[in-house]
């Protein structure tokens, strides 16, 4: 845990606002969780192909970027990749330079499953942005 740069006493209001701030991140988790549910996906499988179509190259993702999106171990996103292939969500490749890596990349399934929570997401995240902005000018004081 890093430490506080902030020596002054946490008032009430502070207290208040941490409060809001990790109810504010819950409730979109919540949402999150419960929208990958209703499109027929677990909540990993979601954010493994949202990991893998934001890779900032566009081009397939390596395991071990995917891991790293996902801030998990490699060799449990590879059982998470061979569910979500099983699935017909995501393909896993051999790198043409590097056979002993694999890279993921969606399927035409995986993009358009990934497309319509993603537009939920961007709905949901525009109404969150309000209310995170209001916690984040409180803690501000």
């Amino acid at each position: 845990m890093s430490r506080s740069t902030d020596t002054r006493p946490l008032s009430d209001a502070d207290f208040r606002s941490l409060a809001r701030f990790r109810h504010a991140l819950r409730s979109f988790t919540r949402f999150s969780e419960d929208a990958a549910r209703a499109a027929g996906l677990t909540p990993a499988q979601h954010q493994l192909l949202l990991a893998v179509r934001g890779h900032p190259d566009g081009m397939p993702a390596p395991l071990a970027d995917v891991a790293e999106m996902l801030q998990l171990r490699v060799h449990s996103v590879g059982e998470l990749v061979d569910r979500a292939a099983g699935n017909g969500l995501v393909e896993r490749l051999a790198d043409p330079d590097d056979h002993r890596r694999a890279l993921v990349s969606l399927t035409p399934l995986g993009e358009e499953l990934l497309e319509r929570l993603s537009r939920l997401h961007r709905d949901e995240l525009r109404r969150f942005r309000h209310e995170m902005n209001a916690v984040l000018r409180e803690l501000d004081r």
